[in-house]
């Protein structure tokens, strides 16, 4: 077989393309090839300021979807990547950033089975850094993992700040499994991750001590948990001002932000704590609680949850700003500001 791709069509009213050891079924219309290119938001450097771009259509391997993405967001892992502070390889620049994405598979590889041409779809861009990134109007991501279709009642935009955020959020909660009669130290309330926990831990009958400062980082997540949350300012002495609200400890903590040592100071005996931030079993030796080290695993059976949640009103999907690809460096630099709850970018 040639290493160039072959372009043909079948009886049916898709196009196959043919090449490279796979073959693509596409949605019908004009056919796209590789010497096309598509916007992005881009890096060109790290550290550095992404920026948009023109690059090269992406196309599906075996195994994989080409997403039409209609929406993403900007997580916590998109901008220390643009800010180097996270290890890796020298990568191969230009590249793409993010994660997540929703929209509709335009093409799919050769050995998919799970997804159609057509279908809506969202989820976490799980390759290897660097790889294709979800912030362009394009994206190839494997259908065995970090995939799931979007749900009658979650719109495209909800759907693209959901996947990682959410994945991790709600990791984190099964890690510390809170209930009724439980009190859950939430530290970050005010993020993406946070804010999809904070609703969580509510939904599950617990109350909730939430780090916020006065004013718009405690309208915020008043307006998402109500009388069932008290708050504290994490830029005063959190443990001042927890201990007496909880003299034996909390029930639960979970750790997005701030000192995870301070933090493991608040938990009660015989209770649990999970962390984003690397805080573990090692750090809290001799604690006398659980404490787990989360990494969101966003697999099919999570992501459906996620949406089924968001479809059903149990949670919502805390957007406080939208911006176009062409904002894309604006998002980044409120993101990195402060923002609160989650940024979405939507592409026409």
């Amino acid at each position: 077989m040639t290493s160039e791709p072959i372009l043909r069509r079948t009886s049916s009213e898709w196009p196959v393309i043919v090449g490279a050891g796979c073959v693509v079924r596409r949605a019908a219309g004009p056919l796209r090839i590789a010497s096309t290119t598509m916007r992005a938001l881009t890096m060109y450097e790290i550290p550095g300021t992404p920026v948009p771009s023109e690059l090269p259509d992406p196309s599906p391997a075996a195994g994989e979807l080409l997403v039409r993405v209609a929406a993403s967001s900007i997580n916590g892992y998109d901008a220390a990547v643009a800010g180097g502070l996270v290890s890796h390889p020298p990568p191969e620049f230009p590249f793409v950033l993010g994660k997540d994405f929703a929209g509709t598979v335009d093409a799919i590889g050769e050995r998919v089975g799970r997804f159609s041409v057509g279908e809506a779809v969202f989820g976490v861009v799980t390759g290897a850094f660097p790889g294709t990134g979800s912030l362009a109007e394009y994206v190839t991501v494997a259908e065995e993992f970090g995939v799931a279709r979007i749900p009658a009642g979650v719109t495209p935009t909800d759907a693209g700040a959901l996947g990682l955020a959410g994945t991790a959020a709600l990791d984190a909660i099964e890690a510390v499994g809170p209930a009724p009669g439980d009190l859950v130290l939430i530290s970050g309330a005010t993020g993406g991750v946070g804010a999809f926990a904070l609703q969580y831990a509510l939904s599950a009958g617990a109350d909730v001590i939430a780090t916020a400062r006065p004013g718009r980082q405690a309208d915020f997540v008043r307006e998402l948990g109500g009388d069932r949350v008290r708050l504290v300012d994490h830029g005063d002495d959190l443990l001042a001002q927890v201990r007496p609200m909880a003299p034996n400890g909390v029930s639960a903590a979970l750790h997005f932000a701030g000192n995870g040592e301070i933090l493991a100071e608040l938990v009660a005996a015989g209770g649990r704590m999970a962390s984003t931030l690397g805080f573990g079993p090692v750090q809290a030796a001799g604690r006398g609680f659980a404490v787990s080290s989360v990494v969101a695993s966003p697999g099919a059976a999570t992501l459906d949850r996620l949406a089924a949640d968001v479809a059903s009103g149990l949670i919502r999907v805390p957007i406080t700003q939208t911006y176009s690809l062409a904002e894309g460096a604006r998002a980044f630099t409120d993101f990195t500001a402060g923002a609160l709850g989650k940024l979405a970018v939507a592409l026409p």
